[in-house]
């Protein structure tokens, strides 16, 4: 193996160790490992699987009625120019990520729609494209396989994504995020069987195509997969609501990963660049 390959290869491997360890720490922190506590998360230990997240209302909003919801929010964020915002850009994985979950320290403005396609997503990031947001994270790409969408085309997507956005918004960081497994025979989903035809050792071929992307387009890659998956190499059923969307403690999970993956490069990129540009 070369040398930056090994390298790369190490940091990754760092990453993940301190992102279990922070999530760890922070499970104790909410009393989830202690028996005379009540936890603050929502419990994993019934036995039956949890619901789907309930949106109310705003479940059952029409594509159209969420570009919509979503542009009047991006619009407030171009307006008021909050520091350090932080865009989640995707599917439902990302749109329910709950807002008290989510790294602080950040202004976040979530941009995920149910069922979004990494068409659809191109397609739509003109609606945020005039805010200045620091960091923009995107997750795209499971609804594409479950509607058996080839691997080809969903990369072209993703290389019209980080065009598009590397022309809009040059002072961002960008950040593709790998697309997580799902749970198998253990899903409990409504299109279990949809799951079923995809292979998660496509989606791991997938995620190692993004990532070769990734670093192509000079843009950054966070490698979520290995934080989520089981012994089987399946979504872990701990993290999970029904083998395709997270629970409570999945989303601990990511953001954990969030958090570490800020501090130890994305906010030291942002002080080296800044650094840079006092000192030509």
């Amino acid at each position: 193996m070369p040398i930056w390959g090994f390298l790369s290869l190490l940091s990754n491997v760092i990453l993940i160790g301190a992102i279990i360890l922070l999530y760890w720490r922070q499970q104790s922190a909410n009393g989830l490992f202690s028996p005379t506590s009540t936890p603050t998360l929502a419990p994993i230990d019934n036995p039956s699987p949890s619901p789907t997240p309930e949106l109310g209302k705003r479940h059952k909003l029409t594509y159209k009625q969420w570009e919509d919801i979503l542009k009047r929010e991006a619009n407030v964020a171009a307006t008021k120019r909050p520091q350090h915002l932080t865009i989640l850009a995707g599917d439902s994985l990302s749109l329910w990520f709950p807002t008290q979950l989510l790294p602080e320290q950040r202004e976040w403005l979530n941009q995920g729609i149910s069922g979004e396609t990494s068409q659809g997503l191109w397609k739509r990031l003109k609606l945020f494209a005039q805010t200045e947001p620091e960091t923009i994270l995107v997750m795209i790409g499971i609804n594409d396989l479950i509607k058996g969408i080839s691997n080809q085309e969903i990369l072209e997507n993703h290389r019209r994504i980080i065009t598009y956005l590397q022309k809009a918004h040059p002072k961002t960081q960008i950040v593709i995020q790998s697309i997580l497994p799902h749970g198998g025979e253990n899903a409990t989903w409504e299109g279990k069987e949809k799951l079923l035809a995809i292979s998660n050792n496509t989606i791991r071929q997938l995620n190692q195509e993004l990532q070769n992307l990734a670093a192509k387009e000079n843009i950054k890659y966070l490698d979520l997969h290995p934080l989520f998956i089981d012994n089987q190499g399946n979504l872990s059923p701990e993290l999970s609501t029904d083998g395709l969307h997270l629970n409570s403690q999945g989303y601990l999970v990511w953001r954990s990963a969030l958090q570490l993956y800020s501090d130890m490069v994305l906010t030291r990129e942002k002080l080296l660049s800044v650094t840079n540009q006092k000192n030509p």
